[in-house]
């Protein structure tokens, strides 16, 4: 509840500029599989225009990603602003803090969810994150295997310093300060 407080103006001024500079929806709402895989509608400010596919990132060129995506979108996405809207999924018990991202269902990222139900321990097992170890270890790097390795590793190793460290590399990467790797 405190983050959805502090960030209320930033999520108000996503909310205007993403009406105002483009046509559709202001969120991007999609079902990924949750803590045991049990789906949620998970929540992003919409970044893609509204006559984008729905195509996993690793199944895309940049150049593709590119023009699918308003300009607006390609500053939230850089910023990782469309993803604040996730607040509210943590808020009420679908996500946490830190945790492995969610994917998307099976038919979209089939690879991906393979990859974790093969991983020992299963990163289905806790539930999924705003950050995560793969996302401070690979950033935008869509590598399935290597992914699901670092999701299986979090749960791994996950206890409050784990997380405390993570939740502290994600703004060092978010704001250039390190570098994933």
């Amino acid at each position: 509840m405190l983050g959805i407080i502090l960030l209320s103006p930033v999520l108000l001024i996503a909310t205007i500029v993403t009406k105002c500079t483009s046509k559709g929806p202001v969120f991007f709402k999609q079902y990924r599989p949750g803590k045991n895989e049990k789906p949620f509608l998970l929540l992003k400010f919409r970044s893609m225009k509204i006559d984008a596919a729905e195509i996993p990132p690793e199944d895309m060129s940049i150049d593709d990603q590119s023009h699918m995506t308003t300009k607006w979108g390609h500053f939230m996405r850089k910023t990782s602003i469309d993803e604040l809207p996730q607040l509210f999924n943590i808020f009420v018990g679908q996500m946490s803090f830190i945790g492995p991202r969610p994917s998307m269902m099976i038919d979209k990222e089939e690879r991906l969810v393979l990859a974790r139900r093969a991983a020992t321990p299963c990163p289905y097992l806790v539930k999924p994150g705003l950050s995560g170890y793969a996302q401070i270890k690979m950033r935008r790097d869509h590598d399935v295997e290597e992914k699901a390795f670092y999701d299986s590793e979090y749960v791994r190793r996950m206890s409050f310093w784990f997380d405390l460290k993570i939740f502290v590399y994600s703004f060092l990467v978010l704001f250039g300060f390190a570098k994933g790797r």
